[in-house]
């Protein structure tokens, strides 16, 4: 009886937090009302708001740089590579950085900065670069399916010449892509040979 009292007072208090989200979104994210359309839609409103986020960062950092001088692209949406515990390094491309640190992989080029947190099989990747020319998106998602990472929500943001490419994939059971080194590591030889075919 004890045990059917928590379970029923359990699912009391989820289906309150349940609705309480539901009522914090949007119609349009919620087309459903069982509990994975309220939770996926929660996922895909918070995933907009950070990208609105993104935006008004990137223009703010605009704004201030036009009433400063010195502000590069290693300053523009630089809360979005911060983190308690990073790791960064400038090695040359090919090189294969060393890390200590299992849950975030930064890695910090002139060519770009990447950044990588893992949950489980599921991976937020964020790569900030110089604008290039038409194209290096779609190999980049090229790049990322050929790795076996199914990419299941992508944003762009750009200010100026930089551009930040938020992507959240789903790291597949056959990728040899083991931690976050690894997938940070595979994009920045990615990047590099995308930037090699751009000069060739």
């Amino acid at each position: 009886m004890t045990h059917i009292a928590v379970e029923r007072n359990r699912r009391k208090q989820m289906n309150e937090y349940l609705s309480v989200l539901r009522s914090l979104m949007p119609e349009s994210y919620v087309q459903r009302g069982d509990q994975a359309s309220i939770i996926g839609g929660a996922i895909n409103f918070v995933k907009e708001l950070e990208h609105r986020l993104q935006l008004l960062s990137a223009q703010k950092e605009t704004k201030d740089k036009s009433s400063s001088d010195g502000c590069g692209r290693s300053s523009l949406f630089s809360e979005f590579f911060t983190f308690p515990v990073q790791y960064s390094t400038s090695s040359p491309l090919g090189e294969t950085p060393a890390s200590t640190d299992e849950t975030m992989s930064e890695t910090q080029s002139s060519m770009a900065d990447i950044k990588v947190t893992m949950v489980e099989s599921h991976a937020n990747l964020k790569i900030r670069s110089k604008r290039r020319p038409p194209g290096q998106l779609l190999k980049v998602v090229s790049g990322l399916n050929n790795m076996r990472l199914t990419i299941l929500h992508l944003n762009v943001t750009t200010a100026e010449q930089t551009v930040l490419y938020s992507i959240s994939v789903k790291v597949e059971d056959d990728c040899k892509l083991t931690s976050v080194d690894d997938i940070a590591t595979a994009v920045y030889q990615l990047l590099g040979r995308i930037q090699e075919d751009k000069l060739s």
